[in-house]
């Protein structure tokens, strides 16, 4: 890891979206959206989407986040940086980053997560194949949604590497079709040794579906959030329809296949919690309530890049304020720990004149006012936000 990010720990988590059918009079992905009827007018009606999220709740004995929804996910293993999965994608071996398409971001503005060298490190396998691995390995332990590919369907995907372009459009994701003896043993060995993913895969003659998988974020735990900071590549992926899904009973507790304008409302009403990275997901995820438009941007926007944030978290007016980048009153430098030890407070300038934002205000845990008038870097999209005055630091949602 860049020595500068000693402190956070890295990890990987998957945002995925699953079809469902859509009820009578339900729009086509060329309709505009109309929005919800419950007070957050904002939010597309969840009447709009034909698919929905996967969100896992953190036990209550959770040593990070107790009791709140998360997408699946968690750190990154060695074993996910193992040379052992040379021999699993043999065939892959002389395509960069076995087969995933070529991301356009410059590499000097790749985020450290991605840019980091890993064979300096001891380890032949690319940042952006082993990161997917830990976050397919992470679903299958969290939830009991296995996204693999056989050898046959593998070779299927070899043969059109040589003369695919980028924007090429890809077929929704299936899950795998084991029977649910065999996922339900593997899955027990997997959660006890995460090596034995590598084994699984080995001895079934699959290969972890890390092309369905693209990049969508990397979100790094705020300073102040001490003694727990992860620095999380989050991806994306989209599939036809909603898997046979199972809590684990140690780290998750319940599971539940939902909208995003239902999980927002959810959170909003108190009913739920959810931290501020799936907040503003979400929120961007409001944009296309459609799957199939959800899986051309995310795939098609993958080969993008990515941008690097380290949230910072700041008081104003007895409310937090969390600044991200491009914010006018952003720190100039987060890359370094002596940079972050000053704290940002004096950056802090008036809000009613801040030409440029990018920030979330939180009156308490469940309200948060996102307050944005940037442009999206890498042709992302902007969060579905409220209709409060922009430079209104007291508005809320």
């Amino acid at each position: 890891m860049n020595s500068s990010l000693r402190h956070w720990r890295e990890a990987a988590t998957l945002i995925l979206a699953a079809g469902h059918k859509l009820g009578p009079g339900s729009l086509s992905s060329r309709t505009p959206v109309t929005s919800s009827s419950d007070g957050l007018s904002h939010l597309p009606h969840k009447s709009c989407f034909d698919y929905d999220v996967l969100m896992l709740k953190r036990s209550s004995k959770s040593g990070f986040m107790p009791n709140a929804y998360v997408f699946p996910g968690g750190t990154v293993d060695s074993s996910d940086f193992s040379s052992e999965w040379l021999d699993i994608f043999q065939s892959f071996r002389n395509f960069p980053n076995f087969g995933l398409r070529r991301v356009k971001q410059p590499p000097e503005t790749r985020p450290p997560i991605f840019a980091t060298d890993r064979l300096k490190l001891g380890s032949p396998i690319p940042g952006e194949v082993a990161f997917r691995i830990c976050a397919l390995r992470e679903t299958f332990e969290e939830s009991g949604v296995l996204m693999v590919v056989s050898k046959t369907e593998g070779e299927s995907l070899l043969k059109g590497f040589e003369d695919r372009l980028d924007t090429d459009e890809v077929t929704h994701n299936k899950v795998s079709e084991l029977d649910s003896s065999e996922l339900t043993k593997w899955r027990a060995l997997v959660n006890q040794n995460p090596s034995n993913f590598i084994r699984m895969c080995r001895e079934l003659e699959v290969l972890p579906n890390i092309w369905a998988l693209h990049e969508w974020g990397n979100w790094l735990t705020p300073k102040e959030r001490q003694p727990n900071r992860f620095d999380t590549a989050f991806f994306i992926c989209c599939l036809q329809e909603i898997p046979q899904t199972m809590q684990d009973e140690r780290e998750i507790v319940h599971f539940k296949w939902s909208t995003p304008s239902e999980i927002l409302q959810s959170f909003q009403a108190r009913e739920i919690w959810i931290a501020p990275p799936q907040f503003y997901e979400l929120s961007r995820m409001c944009r296309l309530p459609l799957l199939n438009d959800l899986h051309n941007f995310s795939s098609k926007r993958g080969t993008e890049g990515i941008e690097h944030w380290l949230p910072v978290i700041v008081s104003e007016d007895g409310e937090n304020v969390t600044l991200m980048p491009g914010d006018k009153s952003y720190p100039s430098s987060t890359s370094r720990e002596a940079q972050m030890d000053k704290g940002a407070d004096a950056e802090l300038e008036d809000a009613n004149h801040a030409p440029t934002l990018h920030r979330s205000v939180f009156a308490d845990p469940y309200t948060i006012n996102l307050q944005i008038t940037i442009t999206p870097k890498y042709n992302h999209l902007l969060p579905v936000i409220g209709k409060a005055a922009p430079h209104d630091s007291k508005s809320q949602l």
